[in-house]
């Protein structure tokens, strides 16, 4: 019996996540498994998602069938198992032969055969128990017992407790469990239409209301989506790029892939927009996603911009470790480390220093990241401004308020989206990704 499409992607891309530190969601949305049934590239999808989410929970169930250490494991012996215990353990409705006998498949596929007596071994000890995924105790008291149950890094949970508290923490280690709502971004009120016809249900957005959530239908599969004229965005997301404002020029210094490039271009038809990538084959695929005539693509690193004009806007989404996204990209729980936090600040910090050179006197700066970490959300925005006093804090409250004021904000509690003058979104508390926006005035 040959090994099923979607179980080989799966294996293949949990693989390639770990050797080459890619990102799942890019991988399945690659050209190489275009040629996926719908059916598969839904099951390779749960799949790789489900066992990047519950990692620690699956190492934990192989190791008590294990005879052998999992660190001693070749890693593709691991993911194999992995793969497996997810199913039996998550998924009723896949047949447990199935999953065990293609597991052991997958692992003679990548030449591990000695291994394979080990892999049935463990497999046939798991098979035939029943379904566990984690409920929260009603005496569930530490963070060490939420952690465990979610699968998340006890260092990291801790760390969010210090920052937001005990509430907030398990609603955000909650909401990364689960599979996050897909926001759509509409091109024009005909691109909804034309989707309807499809087959596709949407719903209007919970924080932001030019957004629309999909409720069923296969949105990929429409014309709209090929064509670029609609895109899965995280309302957070798109959220900042309302916050950027109108202007008449605009930068976008690290735009790709260009979700918040194509609403700037979109609600400034008018603008000139320069959009900057650092790497060339981000900026031939930003270009792709976003053709409008009035942006211009440009591979370079925005500490050497090849201008010296300035703009009235300027976004500065500078890259972050993303842990307000492990929802979307749970891999990164498992990557990310603390000492990870001084380099990444002091990147962000070498962007941000340059960036405000490019703003015009009167003009603003959008500093965002999806970030949770202090030290690359305030920290950044607090020594920079040490560093210039030509530079002032705007309310995002204030800013939010004539956003509503417009119909684009839903009535969303304005408070809970802000933390001091910032906007402070969270996972689980709020129905969208984590992010982080300082707004930065010129006054001098």
């Amino acid at each position: 019996m040959p090994i099923s499409p979607a179980r080989t992607a799966a294996f293949d891309i949990l693989l390639q996540v770990e050797r080459e530190k890619a990102y799942a969601s890019e991988l399945l949305h690659s050209h190489r498994y275009e040629s996926l049934s719908s059916a598969d590239h839904g099951l390779a999808t749960e799949l790789v998602m489900g066992v990047l989410r519950w990692r620690s929970v699956l190492d934990e169930q192989i190791a008590l069938h294990s005879s052998q250490r999992l660190e001693k494991l070749d890693f593709e012996v691991l993911t194999a198992l992995r793969l497996a215990a997810y199913q039996l353990r998550f998924l009723d409705r896949v047949p447990q032969r199935a999953a065990v006998h293609e597991s052991v498949e997958l692992v003679k596929r990548a030449r591990k055969g000695s291994a394979v007596g080990f892999v049935n071994a463990v497999l046939r000890k798991m098979d035939g128990s029943n379904g566990m995924r984690p409920k929260p105790s009603e005496t569930e008291q530490s963070l060490s017992e939420t952690a465990k149950r979610t699968a998340h890094p006890l260092w990291l949970v801790e760390r969010w407790r210090r920052e937001f508290g005990d509430d907030a923490v398990r609603q955000i280690c909650a909401y990364d469990q689960q599979v996050p709502e897909a926001a759509v971004w509409l091109a024009n009120p005909e691109a909804e239409a034309e989707l309807i016809r499809e087959g596709v249900e949407l719903a209007p957005g919970r924080i932001v209301t030019s957004a629309r959530r999909l409720l069923s239908g296969d949105l990929t599969g429409t014309r709209a989506f090929r064509e670029g004229r609609v895109f899965i965005q995280d309302e957070a997301s798109h959220l900042v790029a309302l916050l950027v404002g109108e202007g008449r020029s605009i930068l976008d210094c690290c735009a790709a892939p260009g979700g918040k490039t194509r609403v700037l271009a979109t609600r400034n038809p008018g603008a000139a927009i320069l959009a900057v990538e650092l790497h060339p084959h981000r900026a031939r695929l930003l270009r792709q996603l976003v053709p409008q005539k009035n942006v211009t693509v440009v591979a370079a690193d925005v500490r050497h911009l090849p201008t010296e004009q300035s703009f009235d806007r300027v976004l500065t989404d500078v890259p972050c470790s993303g842990t307000g996204t492990l929802a979307r990209n749970p891999e990164i729980k498992w990557r990310f480390q603390p000492k990870d936090l001084e380099d990444l600040q002091a990147r962000q910090l070498e962007i941000l220093r340059c960036a405000i050179n490019y703003v015009a006197p009167g003009g603003r700066l959008i500093y965002s990241t999806c970030s949770l970490e202090t030290e690359e959300n305030v920290e950044v925005v607090e020594k920079a401004l040490t560093e210039s006093s030509a530079f002032r804090v705007l309310e995002c409250k204030t800013e939010l308020e004539k956003i509503r004021q417009t119909g684009e904000l839903s009535g969303a509690d304005l408070p809970s989206l802000t933390s001091g003058p910032y906007l402070r979104t969270i996972p689980g508390v709020h129905p969208c990704d984590g992010f982080f926006v300082a707004i930065l005035e010129r006054i001098g």
